[in-house]
């Protein structure tokens, strides 16, 4: 029986979401890769567990996750819930989506209609084992659809008691101050937007999306911090044989030339004066937007959630590293 490591909480910092009550681990767990029907069960539960001793109560979920068999990896989790980490379902933050396709038809395809995001989250608890999460998200904007609707199911779900908050993924500002008027006009409780963001991947600052958070209070909760993996060590010497680049398993690998392995180690060099490796200096790095609640990591095996917990208690930059990383970052 899994009893969670009393300490748990000493080491964590938690940041409020925006303005509102709820507040989110710095490091968030997300079940995207590594969750899916063929991954190995034990793993899953090990890093699940790994992450909650550690402090981490947000897991972040959507319905398509899971490959190839979109939701097992809710399916997964629910295991992993039943097998003791559900005793603590008050101190869990579980969030989940919907946005891309998940099954066949117009009612399943990519897509934010009334229709698809009350069908889906009805699957998606069935899947999770659960009366409610405490997010949940539209995935990625729709222009097919009129945000009044969009916004009215998330609303929807929130007064049936299946969601406690929503939130919105992939919305530039724009589409977010859009979206956002409307959850003012019917006081659904929006909490959160979930956009990419790194050192490698700045579009929330061109957009204004991080200014818009913190001028309008609610929260970011970032994923691909490390940029498919590539603010790590692995590539500091090219692409090495079975990461993900060289399977084939992700776009970035066409983004990995000879200048940018020369600022990665440029940028290795920083972060090992700071006594940390790579990805912590990316996570820290991201952390230390003050727009940014939590930052979503994915994980292959325990170790990778330990270290990455550790760049949350060191996101102070002094003037003279954050110019040497701006100045890397712009050659």
């Amino acid at each position: 029986m899994y009893i969670a490591d009393e300490k748990r909480y000493d080491g964590m910092k938690f940041n409020r979401c925006g303005k509102s009550g709820l507040r989110l681990p710095a490091v968030s767990l997300g079940l995207w890769q590594n969750f899916g029907y063929k991954d190995d069960f034990e793993t899953m539960e090990e890093m699940c567990r790994t992450a909650f001793d550690l402090g981490i109560t947000h897991f972040d979920i959507a319905n398509n996750y899971g490959h190839p068999h979109n939701g097992a990896a809710e399916e997964n989790f629910c295991r992993i819930l039943q097998r003791g980490l559900g005793e603590y379902r008050d101190q869990l933050i579980i969030s989940t989506k919907a946005g891309y396709e998940m099954w066949d038809g117009p009612y399943g395809d990519r897509n934010g209609s009334r229709k698809y995001l009350t069908a889906s989250l009805d699957q998606s608890l069935k899947r999770l084992g659960l009366d409610y999460v405490d997010i949940y998200y539209h995935h990625i904007f729709d222009p097919d659809t009129p945000l009044e609707e969009t916004a009215l199911a998330l609303d929807n779900a929130v007064r049936q008691g299946k969601a406690l908050y929503v939130g919105i993924s992939n919305y530039n500002s724009a589409q977010t101050a859009e979206i956002m008027s409307i959850f003012k006009e019917l006081k659904t409780p929006f909490v959160v937007n979930q956009p990419s963001y790194s050192m490698l991947n700045r579009w929330i600052e061109d957009d204004g999306l991080d200014r818009l958070a913190e001028d309008s209070g609610f929260g970011l909760a970032v994923f691909s911090p490390l940029y498919q993996g590539l603010l790590t060590d692995r590539y500091l010497k090219g692409i090495p044989d079975g990461s993900r680049i060289a399977k084939g398993r992700t776009w970035i690998g066409s983004k990995l030339n000879d200048e940018l392995v020369v600022k990665l180690n440029k940028l290795n060099d920083i972060a090992a004066a700071r006594g940390q490796s790579l990805a912590q200096m990316a996570l820290a790095w991201v952390l230390h937007n003050p727009a940014v609640t939590t930052v979503i990591i994915g994980a292959s095996r325990p170790q990778q959630i330990i270290d990455n917990v550790a760049a949350a208690n060191s996101t102070d930059f002094t003037d003279e590293e954050i110019n040497k990383i701006e100045e890397i970052l712009r050659d």
